[in-house]
């Protein structure tokens, strides 16, 4: 039993699901919840709330509000479909004392000196779309910069960024940011997903996550439902699964045109372009119960069942067709990540699988003999976070193969 001097928290997912129950001294800091949730899901990104309180990293466990109970709630993040499929051509690394170094194409991100002075400190996430970074300081501000059209010119909703923000997430040419009292600021090109006016209502309190792809966002709420907005050919117009959107939603993923949503009781919700995973009537039967991930890439999804294994389904050309790695997906997957072309999977036997376009990294079978065990934990080189020097390195462009894993057995 917790003491005085002790504090009790169980982490729980939105489903319900329980992560974890730990009890922890008072005089420590939140991110050793944050260590507990990413055991559970490790390479993965989370937020912590207390209802609707951000609970961060620095946020001490003794100031947390116990008469709320004990319940801290993980909302898990997806990242941006905008930085995993399209080509950009510049990094941002976040360094340990919260400073950022950036590099590559000037105009796509590369060059950051016109908001240097605000990067020297505190910057604690970087988010890019195709030509422009946005930053998230210690304090909630966000820095941006890059190309002024894709959202690096954020301006005009300046007051709306000095504080309380607590994610950012990119389309192609847009960015929207959760603030901490749920509600969602969006800006950049209105064709991407910057007009958020048809939906402001619904966005004003309750946000706990928002997900891109390339024209579009879908935002969850606390009670479990989904807002969508942008390109309506691109899942910016949910209206045709609306009704299976009210309620329940705890994870949405979005590949380049297309969005799925899992629902609590596992079943999937498909919406957006057909020809890119927006329409799967052809494994249907297989998504109604028991998915626990679906991944994206740029024009199909994977989904991991319960059991272990693997449904797939959109453009065959994007690792849709998963008909040569068949008799590997049917158990035993614990994980999937997808590039532009292909996927990979880790199995629990630390075996690697990969299908999909050669070119995408769909064919392994160069590095097969180093691909016998992995940790469980998939990087692309996109989004890698690494574990050298203290730093972060969070990659604004795009990278079609999965070198990351190597890199990974590397460090280990």
């Amino acid at each position: 039993m917790a003491t005085s001097s002790e504090i009790y928290v169980e982490l729980v997912e939105l489903s319900g699901h329980v992560v974890s129950k730990v009890t922890w001294s008072a005089t420590l800091r939140a991110n050793c919840l944050y260590q507990c949730a990413h055991l559970a899901k490790p390479g993965c990104r989370c937020r912590l709330l207390q209802g609707s309180w951000e609970i961060t990293p620095n946020t001490p466990l003794a100031a947390l509000d116990l008469s709320l109970g004990a319940c801290i709630q993980v909302v898990w993040l997806s990242s941006s479909a905008a930085t995993r499929y399209l080509q950009s051509e510049a990094f941002a690394a976040i360094k340990a004392d919260g400073s950022v170094v950036t590099w590559g194409e000037t105009d796509s991100g590369g060059d950051s000196s016109a908001v240097a002075r605000l990067l020297t400190e505190g910057v604690v996430h970087v988010c890019g779309n195709a030509h422009s970074v946005a930053a998230i300081k210690a304090d909630g501000s966000v820095v941006t910069w890059g190309e002024a059209e894709f959202g690096s010119d954020s301006s005009l909703f300046a007051p709306l960024l000095m504080e309380g923000v607590v994610q950012v997430c990119g389309s192609a040419r847009a960015f929207a940011a959760i603030k901490a009292d749920g509600s969602v600021v969006t800006w950049g090109d209105d064709r991407c997903g910057a007009d958020s006016l048809a939906v402001a209502a619904l966005l004003t309190e309750g946000v706990v996550h928002v997900c891109g792809n390339a024209h579009s966002f879908a935002a969850i709420k606390a009670d479990g439902s989904v807002v969508t907005w942008g390109d309506a050919r691109c899942g910016g117009n949910s209206s045709a699964v609306a009704a299976h959107l009210t309620e329940g939603v705890v994870q949405v993923c979005g590949n380049a045109h297309s969005f799925a949503a899992i629902k609590a009781d596992g079943s999937v919700v498909i919406w957006g372009d057909a020809r890119c995973g927006g329409n799967s009537s052809a494994v249907a039967a297989h998504l109604t119960e028991g998915v626990v991930q679906v991944c994206g890439s740029a024009g199909a999804f994977a989904a991991i069942k319960a059991d272990g294994s693997v449904v797939t389904w959109g453009d065959a050309w994007c690792g849709a067709d998963s008909s040569a790695a068949a008799p590997l997906q049917t158990e035993g997957v614990v994980q999937v990540c997808g590039s532009a072309g292909a996927f990979v999977a880790i199995k629990a036997d630390g075996s690697v699988v990969s299908w999909g376009d050669a070119i995408f990294g769909g064919d392994s079978s160069a590095v097969a003999a180093l691909l016998t065990w992995c940790c469980p934990c998939l990087w692309k080189c996109q989004g890698f976070r690494g574990h050298q020097s203290g730093q972060q390195c969070s990659d604004v462009g795009q990278s079609y193969f999965f070198a990351a894993i190597l890199q990974r057995l590397l460090l280990f």
